[in-house]
């Protein structure tokens, strides 16, 4: 098999690999100790009990409750495929109760294949949910209501929430209500009687720490034998990437990636351009994929439209950034103006620009939006009367001047004495 066929079959393997959430948290299958294990048993002895339940999975963006809870949903409908109904509803979406009354009555008459009338009223699709949660208890069927962005249920008067928790006191009924939340304080914004009728148990994802997200990375690149890659290749492939796993500068890259976001899915992001960095000559991953995949991830687009600016241009923007370092709370191109005239002055620098050509590097920044307006109330005024305001940080005016070799050094030392005055 010739190298470059092979390497790219190892890139859509690992490709597919890294798009399939079944077997990015694979590794939760086997430890008791998760909290895809507890939701599994949780919700499974709901279904086998027949009795009520309702849990919030609780953690930061990114964490991996939505996909946990695929994953058990994905295997409980396989060992109880006729007895659960899947329901979903977003806070993002439903939060208005009359909305997710609605919805819910349209998923429930979607997933029994009854007629679902756009035309009923919110007390009649109230209605129409408990009977049907009284009529799939009865038939020893169990409904799972999946509420993400729980908090967002939460707000309002909580008619839904009341409504679904309260029917779920009953004997007859049989429904398991399932919130995610990235505010851990979620409970807490339940009203009295909501939350007295809430089980509260409460699964919290916490944020990986850098050991976690190394025996993820190793579970996600690492080659199993029995694949249909050749086995030398295999071999070869596994041996580099140890190698490259012990190393302390990839401990630095994973370290750098996660100050930024150490989510599931930042992870996920970063391995995938790793893996679209593959030398394909070689067929293997090297420590410059990881490199290049990090600098893409650390890319600032702002930068980029910093790095090709004009040297007037850049001098606008010094300009504004001393007016801001004179608490000059409100400043327009003509104080801009005055500014660089004082500058010119003071160094006798042969970079000396008429009013006009200054104006159209104005807007030229305007057009960048690197600069805004400061107030919307003065559209009627001429452009050098209204207020301004700088869209980018010190820091990052000072990396610009850096990297632009056209910089005059004498700007460079104007403002650099500026920050450290």
């Amino acid at each position: 098999m010739a190298a470059a066929s092979v390497a790219s079959q190892a890139q859509a393997v690992l490709r597919a690999r890294l798009c399939d959430p079944g077997f990015v948290h694979s590794a939760l299958r086997s430890s008791p100790d998760t909290n895809y294990s507890k939701l599994k048993y949780l919700v499974a002895s709901s279904i086998s009990e027949a009795c009520n339940n309702s849990v919030l999975l609780l953690g930061p963006r990114g964490c991996g409750k939505a996909a946990v809870a695929d994953m058990v949903l994905e295997d409980l409908k396989k060992e109880h495929s006729d007895a659960i109904s899947v329901i979903r509803l977003n806070g993002m979406l439903h939060s208005d109760d009359n909305c997710a009354t609605k919805e819910i009555a349209r998923q429930l008459c979607l997933e029994h294949q009854l007629s679902f009338s756009k035309m009923a009223s919110s007390d009649d699709n109230t209605e129409f949910i408990i009977d049907m949660l009284r009529e799939c208890g009865l038939a020893h069927k169990t409904i799972l209501f999946i509420l993400e962005e729980f908090d967002l249920f939460a707000q309002g008067k909580q008619r839904l929430l009341y409504s679904l928790l309260d029917a779920m006191q009953s004997l007859t009924s049989q429904a398991v209500v399932i919130g995610l939340s990235c505010r851990l304080d979620a409970d807490q914004l339940l009203e009295k009687r909501v939350r007295s009728r809430f089980s509260h148990r409460k699964l919290l994802f916490v944020p990986s720490s850098l050991d976690d997200i190394q025996r993820l990375v190793e579970h996600l690149l690492i080659m199993a034998k029995g694949s249909s890659l050749p086995a030398k290749y295999i071999t070869d492939y596994n041996s580099r990437l140890t190698n490259i796993f012990s190393d302390k500068k990839f401990k630095g890259i994973l370290n750098s990636l996660m100050d930024a976001d150490a989510t599931t899915s930042n992870i996920l992001r970063f391995l995938f351009r790793a893996v679209s960095y593959m030398d394909m000559e070689s067929g293997f991953l090297s420590m410059e994929s990881f490199l290049n995949a990090l600098s893409v991830m650390q890319r600032q687009p702002k930068m980029d439209s910093l790095q090709d600016l004009s040297i007037l241009e850049l001098y606008i923007l010094v300009c504004m950034h001393r007016l801001e370092d004179k608490e000059q709370s409100s400043y327009n191109f003509t104080s801009i103006m005055k500014e660089y005239r004082s500058i010119q002055d003071a160094y006798k620098t042969s970079d000396k620009y008429a009013s006009t050509v200054c104006f159209r590097a104005f807007e030229h920044l305007l057009d960048r939006e690197l600069i805004s307006f400061g107030d919307i109330r003065g559209r009627n005024q001429a452009l050098e009367y209204r207020p301004v305001k700088l869209l980018i940080s010190s820091r990052e005016l000072a990396q610009s001047l850096k990297l632009n070799t056209t910089c005059p050094a004498v700007l460079q030392k104007l403002f650099d004495r500026e920050r450290y005055m």
